[in-house]
């Protein structure tokens, strides 16, 4: 059988609970179809390049499936009927990777290089700055001096 990668975006107003339900759905209606889902990953609630039908976020969800043409066909079918999907692709590959995708590979590059604070750049230091003088006084520390003399 043809093996498939499936990604779908779901509106950012659905919780995480319902995108599993839908992605379980679909999943059902590969098996019944005598396909299989090798992989699926949440890849979670995501910011989007542009607007989609007024969405600026979407969950994103893999699926990696070994089944018939039909069962896509059905699938996507669905998804088009389907309020809660915003788009969807459908990509016939040679084999099917193995491990976890490129998305949770960046991910857990992007958690490692935070640390375990999660900051952005308040966890680093920024070491030495030995090419600049000392700070000027503040302009209300200037007034306070002022008043004082």
């Amino acid at each position: 059988m043809p093996l498939y990668e499936h990604v779908y975006l779901a509106r950012q107003d659905l919780s995480a609970q319902q995108v599993e339900e839908l992605t379980t759905q679909l999943t059902g209606v590969i098996t019944q179809m005598g396909g299989t889902v090798s992989k699926n990953e949440y890849w979670g609630l995501k910011s989007l390049t542009y607007r989609m039908n007024k969405n600026r976020k979407a969950h994103m969800t893999l699926l990696n499936v070994d089944a018939p043409a039909a069962a896509l066909n059905e699938i996507e079918r669905q998804e088009r009927l389907s309020e809660d999907v915003l788009r969807y692709l459908t990509i016939r590959v040679e084999e099917l990777e193995e491990g976890p995708s490129a998305m949770l590979r960046k991910s857990d590059r992007d958690r490692d290089e935070r640390g375990d604070r999660g900051g952005r750049f308040g966890d680093r230091d920024r070491g030495d700055r030995g090419d600049r003088g000392e700070r000027r006084p503040r302009r209300e520390d200037d007034e306070a001096a002022a008043t004082e003399e």
